[in-house]
């Protein structure tokens, strides 16, 4: 198993024993949290939806706290390109495995809190194309970060960001 599954599946037994010792359903179908049943649902992964939802949610803010760093360097009159590289460096293992992020019953209807729309499953070819794409720009932006040339770096960080843009301008509820 890699450090990225690892990341999902160990927040996922803690959850797991925690459900067990207080989820216990009421008349309306929530649990002692508030949760649907749908929210406690097992998926193929052995994440519950709630799991699911709040790995993917915990990645994504990793990546645009990274994202930040970079911005914030890029803006700075001397910026640190050893702090670009580690969080350039980052973006493509905190995006590992994204196509998997998303299975059905993870979006609005479960109960869960999420910025995902109901689109990504109705169109989900052209969603898992924007996944790949940011992907490849964010191995690229790493790539040339490794480099240190901060005139390139921002070329591809802005390249990258536009992937972002662009799933985000469908396929999440706005920012």
């Amino acid at each position: 198993m890699n450090t990225r599954n690892m990341k999902l599946v160990l927040p996922a037994i803690a959850g797991l024993v925690m459900l067990s010792a207080c989820g216990q359903n009421d008349a309306s179908g929530e649990n002692a949290e508030g949760n649907s049943e749908a929210a406690s649902a097992a998926l193929p992964s052995g994440l519950t939806v709630k799991e699911q939802i709040d790995a993917r949610q915990t990645a994504l803010k990793n990546v645009g706290k990274a994202f930040k760093a970079i911005s914030d360097q890029l803006k700075s009159d001397s910026p640190d390109i050893a702090i670009i590289q580690t969080a350039a460096a980052s973006i493509p293992t905190e995006t590992e495995g994204m196509a998997d992020w998303f299975p059905e019953g993870t979006g609005p209807d479960s109960g869960v809190e999420t910025d995902a729309l109901p689109v990504i499953w109705e169109s989900k070819e052209d969603f898992l194309a924007k996944a790949t794409d940011m992907q490849e720009a964010a191995a690229n932006l790493n790539s040339v970060a490794q480099a240190g040339d901060a005139a390139a770096i921002g070329e591809a960080f802005k390249a990258t960001g536009g992937t972002c843009k662009a799933c985000h301008d469908k396929y999440r509820l706005d920012d």
